[in-house]
């Protein structure tokens, strides 16, 4: 045997690390003539950043109303949280995930959770010291009879929420939720090695506030020394329970930090250095190119071992690559979408990788997902009501598992021919697809390109003709829109959804409705009324399942915060209107009365935010598209009588990209799809934009006198 030639000694197999072979050698006498040899061979480097923790068909969600509601136990609420974990879990670890994600879970949101392990709990919330159980960790999050909860607002620029910590100078920190080394321990017990996730600690400081009382001006990293012993407690108890890797999220460092801010991860990783000796660690990044500076400090830090950054939304950042990876450390590619549902193009992010490789070194490359799945729905399995067609061109969540596993295969060259072939099958058709593209829709919005969208006239010279139309007072009042929705009303559309009842007791329930809301309003004086909303269901699916283009899931259901899950609809094609949506029930309420009856529609760049956006045209394409469907809606609605109307933008800043070199260009487009929305209607015809964050949707759908807010009108050149 040729002892130069071992290809054909190396099993096909890529489930070892390493071979050892042994063989006879001509150039050496008999009694020496066993040589060994190691052979490292590659696996399968494989990671998923966080995973879904509703479950499903939101077991979480259910769980946690009936534990807050008395109806089960905490005992029975762990239990069913067990469930999931070890579901997760095994569920990766079947896949051939290699880097399994551990404390990605949570019973409320991520944030808070890092905020009860530092011992952070403000001092309204009676705790005094211990380890946080139940009653103090959801007294921070949804408040208590006597207290209010902590703030909550978006997480960057995503429909999640998190809670956000209030710190100051004088708050003791103190190791007091024990949950990351709980859940490694608990994977671990089921066989499946994990890396546990934290969020970093520049990261955490920087989503913080001011404790009330302080200034607002105090400077949170300046608590940067003081939460790291934290920190270093809980690395010592992973090292002590058998962690080999840590994850920290470090999602801030894609902002436009200064000097100060991007020191502060020089001195928190210098700090940590000796105690993650013996570790290995993976800093991720997400949602947004890595700024040159930022990533020049980043992959300088000598106690880091990995680097994650979003290769989807973060482009740039590839550039920045192969301009220079450090040598000997791991890159982490976010190359499959975790903030939206289409099945991805596996030849494409597989030539990325594969040129990557060259950059970064073979065995220093590891498939990752862009950011946690915990943004898009959980398994595409549960959408039975979807056709095959459309569900060729989606990966959810647990689809996506299993395409990083095969582009990690591949990478090894091990490539599924046949997972390969019918994903790219599935992308010529929806390229090629007639109900993805309308042409007579495309040419309708490539010509609002360079057209003006304002008001052929000013606002003084319109408020003046409104006025005279209207009659109303100097500072008018009216709600925002929609009356509480009752189980009856909810009952109604179910069944009338299901045809167990007919159209017409359908029309007949939702009139008596609309007839108690406007009777309401007279009686308390309101001068511009609405109709209350009853024959709806959510502001954005509402209109979604009347335009083309739409889709709708069963089960497609994603955390927005603690157990409210929210089901986007699924942009897939061009968007068009084919008949009026709410000029019926508009025209229907404003009979009852003789005081103006508001129409209602919720916004393009609404409805655009809160679904899951084709990826296939940019994204203001697909907003100008809604936009001309609205604007439809609205010149209806005008013909029919309607001399107010209402267009809610709740979702506005959430598109707001997160560095401020692209912020310019999307309040553009945005701006100018809400002026296309009502660029041609008469000067007395009024026009309301709501923007509202979610926080304050929510309080008010648990009010029960709406009727007490206000709201301003604003002209539409505002």
């Amino acid at each position: 045997m040729n002892p130069l030639c071992l290809s054909s000694l190396i099993p096909v197999s890529h489930s070892l690390s390493f071979v050892t072979l042994r063989f006879l050698s001509p150039s050496f006498p008999t009694k020496f003539s066993f040589l060994r040899l190691t052979v490292r061979a590659r696996t399968m480097a494989s990671h998923i950043v966080g995973y879904p923790r509703m479950g499903p068909k939101r077991e979480l969600k259910f769980a946690l109303e009936s534990f807050w509601d008395g109806k089960i136990t905490a005992e029975e609420l762990q239990k069913i949280a067990s469930g999931l974990r070890a579901s997760t879990w095994k569920e990766m670890a079947g896949a051939g995930i290699k880097y399994i994600p551990s404390n990605t879970f949570s019973y409320y949101d991520q944030v808070l959770d890092t905020t009860a392990m530092i011992g952070a709990v403000p001092p309204r919330y009676g705790w005094n010291g211990g380890e946080i159980g139940f009653d103090v960790y959801f007294s921070m999050a949804r408040g208590n009879d006597t207290v209010p909860a902590m703030e909550m607002t978006k997480w960057f620029d995503t429909n999640y929420h998190y809670i956000v910590p209030e710190l100051g100078p004088d708050m003791k920190f103190t190791y007091s939720f024990h949950k990351v080394v709980d859940e490694y321990k608990e994977a671990k017990a089921l066989g499946v090695e994990t890396v546990p996730v934290i969020i970093g600690p520049v990261s955490y400081l920087l989503l913080a506030k001011p404790a009330k009382g302080i200034d607002k001006s105090f400077p949170l990293l300046s608590l940067l020394d003081k939460i790291l012993p934290v920190y270093k407690a809980v690395i010592s108890e992973l090292k002590a329970a058998g962690a080999s890797w840590i994850q920290f999220d470090e999602p801030k460092i894609v902002m436009d930090l200064d000097a100060h801010q991007l020191q502060a991860f020089v001195q928190a990783y210098s700090h940590l250095e000796s105690a993650l000796l013996g570790l290995n660690v993976l800093i991720e990044t997400y949602f947004a190119d890595v700024p040159a500076e930022a990533y020049k400090t980043l992959t300088s830090l000598k106690a880091v071992t990995a680097f994650g950054f979003d290769l989807v939304r973060g482009t740039k950042t590839l550039d920045l690559i192969k301009c220079g990876f450090p040598s000997g450390k791991y890159l982490f590619a976010g190359v499959v979408d975790g903030r939206n549902i289409w099945a991805n193009d596996l030849a494409s992010s597989l030539n990325t990788l594969q040129a990557l490789e060259g950059n970064v070194g073979k065995d220093k490359l590891v498939v990752s997902t862009s950011c946690s799945l915990l943004h898009t729905a959980v398994d595409l399995v549960n959408e039975t009501k979807l056709d095959a067609q459309l569900k060729s061109w989606l990966a959810f969540a647990a689809q996506k598992i299993v395409e990083v596993n095969a582009l990690a295969k591949a990478l090894t060259g091990h490539r599924d021919e046949a997972f390969f072939s019918a994903n790219a099958t599935a992308l010529a058709s929806r390229k090629s697809s007639p109900r993805v593209t309308n042409e007579a829709v495309q040419k309708a919005a490539a010509a609002l390109k360079g057209s003006d969208h304002h008001r052929a006239t000013n606002v003084n010279t319109r408020l003046e003709a409104q006025q005279k139309k209207l009659n109303l007072p100097l500072l008018p009042t009216t709600t925002i829109g929609s009356f509480p929705q009752t189980m009856e009303l909810r009952r109604v559309r179910r069944e009338y959804k299901a045809n167990k009842i007919s159209e017409d007791d359908y029309v007949k329930a939702i009139k008596e409705e609309i007839r108690k809301v406007v009777e309401l309003q007279e009686e308390l004086d309101i001068d511009v009324l609405v109709h209350g909303e009853p024959e709806r269901n959510d502001m954005v699916e509402y209109f979604g399942e009347q335009l083309s283009g739409f889709a709708f899931t069963i089960n497609g259901w994603v955390q927005s915060y603690g157990s409210r899950c929210v089901k986007p609809p699924i942009i897939y094609g061009d968007v068009s209107r084919s008949k009026p949506m709410t000029v019926f029930w508009s025209t229907t309420a404003q009979t009852m009365t003789q005081r103006p009856m508001k129409g209602m529609l919720t916004g393009p760049v609404t409805i655009l935010n809160w679904s899951f956006v084709r990826n296939d045209q940019p994204r203001f394409e697909t907003c100008y598209q809604i936009a001309l469907a609205i604007k439809d809606e609205v010149e209806d609605l005008e013909k029919a009588g309607i001399t107010v109307i209402q267009i809610d933008e709740a979702a506005l800043r959430e598109g707001l990209p997160l560095r401020k070199s692209e912020q310019p260009f999307y309040l553009d487009w945005a701006v100018q799809s809400f002026r296309i929305t009502n660029c041609g209607v008469k000067d007395t015809t009024q026009f309301q934009s709501i923007s509202l964050d979610c926080r304050t949707l929510a309080s008010f759908a648990t009010l029960s006198n709406p009727v007490a807010l206000l709201n301003f009108s604003l002209s539409s050149d505002s």
